[in-house]
């Protein structure tokens, strides 16, 4: 049974203008810890898929729990929804909306929560998070804007060669730190782009990061592409940047 204290949770909804969005506007749903406090100044995790991240992952609940019982220090969660219509194409190099995206983020987005929360505003205190593409276009952001992002959690990232043409161009990611986790039974999994591997995506990704000299994390588990496994390891992803 889940401990009710893990299930008190603010949650505050937003909605952020844009010029660079089609649309105009961004909703966003933002945690706020435990015990926060305007005086305080936080780190911040930025949710690729916001609504799946909070819905399926459970991450506020997960989130009350590392703070109340696991010793994490307090941190702020911002849930970046998404339409699910359009989104492969903000969130894939490439596709026809995804600059209008990495520009909102970095220059709206990030600058819009900077004015309106408490968060620390030094890259080593923001962790961009993603599934599938989320863990793509959250690693492109951090090559983009280094200078906001050296921090990735990225969950069975979908690095399609688009992708990696882009990992092939960077010369030293020395500054990069990334958390990567693929399910081994993700070896033929239908997407809007046909059927890929991304194990073996995943694997070719991990390379060519080594070799341009990220700090990784690399894991490969039991697992399918579905936030039932996902879910399952985010404490520790979390926990890995955040304990």
């Amino acid at each position: 049974m889940t401990d009710q204290r893990y299930l008190k949770r603010t949650i505050v909804k937003e909605t952020v203008t844009s010029n660079h969005l089609p649309s105009g506007t961004r909703d966003l749903r933002v945690y706020l810890p435990p015990g926060y406090n305007e005086v305080l100044s936080y780190p911040i995790v930025y949710c690729q898929d916001g609504e799946d991240f909070f819905n399926f992952g459970r991450i506020a609940t997960t989130a009350n729990q590392m703070i109340l019982d696991e010793g994490a220090e307090p941190f702020i969660i911002v849930g970046v929804e998404v339409d699910k219509k359009v989104r492969s194409a903000e969130y894939t190099p490439g596709r026809e909306l995804y600059d209008s995206y990495i520009r909102f983020f970095g220059e709206e987005l990030v600058p819009y929560i900077e004015e309106n929360y408490p968060v620390r505003k030094d890259a080593s205190s923001r962790l961009l998070a993603g599934d599938s593409l989320g863990g793509t276009v959250s690693l492109h952001l951090a090559l983009t804007y280094p200078q906001l992002f050296t921090q990735v959690m990225s969950l069975s990232g979908a690095y399609y060669a688009s992708s990696q043409a882009i990992m092939q161009t960077q010369t030293d990611l020395s500054w990069l730190s990334i958390y990567m986790i693929v399910g081994l039974q993700e070896t033929a999994y239908e997407t809007d782009s046909g059927v890929h591997d991304f194990v073996a995506l995943n694997r070719a990704a991990r390379e060519i990061l080594v070799s341009k000299g990220a700090d990784i994390y690399y894991q490969e588990k039991d697992g399918q592409h579905q936030w039932g496994f996902w879910q399952k390891e985010l404490p520790e992803a979390l926990l890995y940047f955040l304990a």
